[in-house]
C-alpha cells in the first residue's frame, strides 16, 4: 500500500480493514431485520446517521442560503438525498430476496454503470481494456442472474433480489454524480448531513405510502438501525474518505471489492449461505471486470527530464 511519508501508515490500514469489514457487515445486518419493511430501516440508517453527526455539523455548520451564495443550487441537494434513500431502499429490499454475495456483487457494479454514463453523457472516451471491463461486468451480472434463478431451493425469489440490487447500483450512479458536483462548493460534514437528512425524510414519506402508516419499530429494529448507521454509513464510509488523502484512488477503489469476499464470508459463517459454483462464477466474471474498469483512473508516470 502505497503511502505519503507524511501519512500514519498503521492508522491507514486500521481503518482501511475497519471500514471494509464494516460494509461486509451491512448485509449481515439486514438480513437479521427482514422482517422489517426496507424502506423503513433506510430510514433508521440515515436518520442514527444524522442524529450522529448533529454534534459534529452544529459547530461547523453552513446554512442552506449559505450553501446556495456558494452556488449550490438546493435542488440538487434534495435529489441526492431522494436518490441515496432509493438506493438503501432497493439494496436493503435485495437481500429479502437473494443472497448476500449476489446482492454484495451487484451493487459493487456502480464504477462500470458510471463509465456508461460518463461516455454517453458527458462524451468521455476510455481505454479498450476498461470497455472490456464494462463488457465483462455486465455479462456476469446477466450469468448471475440466470444462476441464481436456476436455484430455487434457497431463493425462489432470486432474480426479483438481484433486479433490486442491479437498480441499487444504477440509482448510486445519479447519487455520485449528484454528489460529485455538490462537493465542489461545500464541506463534507454539510454535505453528508443534508443528504442523510433528505434521503431519511424521502424513506419515511415512501413508507408511509407503502405501509398506509408509520410501522411497528422493535427493538432488534432501532439496533440493527443503529448498527447500520455508525457502522457502515459513518465508519465504513469515513474510514474510506479519509484514507483517499494519503492512498491511491485506483487501489482504494479496487480494495472496495474486497467488500464482496468479506460479505459471503460472513454470510456463510451466520447464515451457511454457499452459492453454486456456476453463481461462484459469474461473480468472479463480474468482479475482474470492475477491477479492468479502474485502469481508466491509472495515470502513467512522467519521465524526468534534464
Amino acid at each position: 500500500m502505497a503511502a505519503t511519508e507524511e501519512a500514519p501508515l498503521g492508522k491507514i490500514i486500521l481503518l482501511l480493514f475497519v471500514g471494509l469489514f464494516t460494509f461486509g457487515l451491512a448485509p449481515i445486518l439486514v438480513r437479521y431485520a427482514t422482517d422489517i419493511e426496507p424502506m423503513a430501516l433506510a430510514a433508521l440508517r440515515t436518520g442514527f446517521a444524522v442524529l450522529c453527526l448533529l454534534p459534529f455539523w452544529l459547530p461547523k455548520r453552513e446554512s442552506l442560503s449559505t450553501l446556495q451564495s456558494k452556488g449550490i443550487n438546493h435542488f440538487l441537494l434534495v435529489f441526492a438525498g431522494i436518490s441515496l434513500g432509493l438506493h438503501f431502499s432497493f439494496w436493503i429490499a435485495s437481500l429479502h430476496y437473494t443472497s448476500v454475495a449476489s446482492a454484495s456483487v451487484l451493487v459493487t457494479m456502480h464504477p462500470v454503470m458510471l463509465i456508461v454514463a460518463e461516455r454517453f453523457i458527458f462524451g468521455k472516451n476510455f481505454k479498450p481494456i476498461v470497455w472490456c471491463g464494462v463488457f465483462l461486468s455486465f455479462t456476469g451480472s446477466l450469468l448471475l442472474g440466470v444462476a441464481d434463478d436456476a436455484s430455487l431451493t434457497e431463493f425462489p425469489d432470486a432474480l426479483l433480489g438481484n433486479a433490486f440490487a442491479f437498480t441499487a447500483a444504477v440509482i448510486f450512479v445519479v447519487y455520485f454524480m449528484l454528489g460529485r458536483k455538490i462537493r465542489q462548493y461545500t464541506e463534507w460534514i454539510d454535505y453528508v448531513f443534508y443528504v442523510y437528512l433528505y434521503a431519511t425524510l424521502t424513506c419515511v414519506i415512501l413508507t408511509i405510502i407503502w405501509v398506509g402508516g408509520l410501522p411497528y419499530l422493535s427493538g432488534t429494529a432501532l439496533i440493527i438501525g443503529l448498527a447500520l448507521a455508525v457502522g457502515p454509513t459513518i465508519l465504513g464510509h469515513g474510514s474510506m474518505n479519509y484514507a483517499v488523502k494519503y492512498v491511491s484512488p485506483t487501489l482504494l477503489s479496487t480494495l472496495v471489492l474486497s467488500e464482496v469476499i468479506f460479505a459471503a464470508l460472513l454470510a456463510y459463517l451466520f447464515f451457511n449461505e454457499i452459492p453454486t459454483l456456476f453463481s461462484m462464477g459469474a461473480m468472479v466474471v463480474i468482479m475482474i471486470g470492475v477491477s479492468f474498469t479502474w485502469y481508466r483512473r491509472v495515470k502513467k508516470p512522467t519521465k524526468p527530464t534534464g
